[in-house]
């Protein structure tokens, strides 16, 4: 399966990485960084730091888009620097990566990509919509021949986690997400309807400090930070980004509710993401949204394939 990561790399969207990197079944020809839990900039070096720590220094990264589409820029909301630290990975120092970012902007290693791959390739996103709804404003003839599209964002059937509607990757730009929902393109929507029914805790991080490896230290202490930012009801941490990974890899863990979906664009429901009342009775919708998951299959599947990622990692390292 050849895939691109848009991330905004983020605690979980790091997670979602190394899910992908430990995935033998993906080819990853890239990652394209943005904005939302972190600055577009930060996200981009936090993956330039991960894949390197990871033996994986040969994937290009991309710079995409700083800020949505209809807004001048974008201010970091204080919350995402809480929840992900000040740095994006839970305060978790790395060692900043010998190369640089791609000169390709984001946007255009996208498209490129679509048109090269076409029905090929798999885009997973897990921040805002604003990359994807450029590449297809720019490039308006690749919706007819773009492959799968499965976004981490939304909320259908509970209320949103950042207001009573909308969900935060696509509260942060909701015309890019109402673009992309309305474009053609088939999208899966992996919301906080599943996401939050996974939920990883410490005994995972505690075998992944085992396997020796600083990728696995690393990711422990992110991830522990990451819990201890959640409720400590939950008994660890929901998983938000890495569920979209895994909707691609396995889309038979979740049910899938077939929908014309549309997003609310203005006023106190902005972000909402919700069935279009226009289209209710068209046929063939193109949005698939996700309101079940297999959890088990799901945790174990991400606690393993990282597991073996850092085994890697660590006799990469004694070699």
């Amino acid at each position: 399966m050849k895939m691109i990561l848009d991330l905004d790399t983020g605690i979980d969207d790091g997670m979602a990485l190394a899910y992908v990197l430990g995935s033998e079944e993906i080819d990853l020809l890239g990652v394209v960084g943005t904005y939302g839990n972190v600055y577009t900039d930060m996200g981009v070096q936090n993956v330039l730091n991960i894949l390197e720590m990871c033996n994986e220094a040969s994937i290009p990264v991309y710079e995409g888009e700083k800020h949505a589409l209809k807004k001048p820029g974008f201010l970091r909301l204080e919350v995402s620097a809480r929840i992900h630290g000040e740095n994006g990975v839970g305060q978790v120092s790395m060692i900043k990566a010998q190369r640089n970012k791609e000169d390709m902007p984001g946007v255009d290693f996208l498209i490129s990509s679509v048109k090269k791959y076409k029905k090929d390739l798999v885009i997973v996103a897990t921040g805002p919509m604003t990359n994807l709804a450029s590449a297809l404003i720019k490039a308006p003839e690749i919706a007819k021949f773009m492959g799968p599209v499965v976004i981490m964002g939304g909320a259908l059937t509970i209320p949103g986690n950042v207001t009573p509607y909308a969900e935060a990757n696509i509260s942060q730009d909701p015309y890019a997400a109402k673009y992309l929902f309305e474009s053609g393109v088939d999208v899966t929507m992996v919301g906080l309807d599943v996401t939050q029914r996974s939920v990883l805790t410490k005994e995972s991080t505690r075998k992944w400090r085992e396997t020796g490896s600083t990728a696995g230290s690393v990711f422990a202490d992110m991830t522990d930070y990451y819990i201890g930012e959640h409720d400590i009801s939950i008994g660890g941490c929901y998983l938000h980004d890495p569920s979209a990974v895994a909707a691609a890899k396995n889309p038979h863990w979740f049910q899938m509710l077939p929908m014309h979906m549309t997003v609310v664009t203005e006023g106190a429901a902005a972000g909402r993401t919700i069935g279009s009342q226009e289209k209710l009775r068209d046929v063939n919708p193109n949005v698939k949204v996700c309101i079940g998951v297999n959890d088990k299959a799901l945790v174990k599947d991400l606690d393993d394939t990282m597991q073996n990622l850092f085994t890697r990692c660590s006799k990469a390292r004694e070699e």
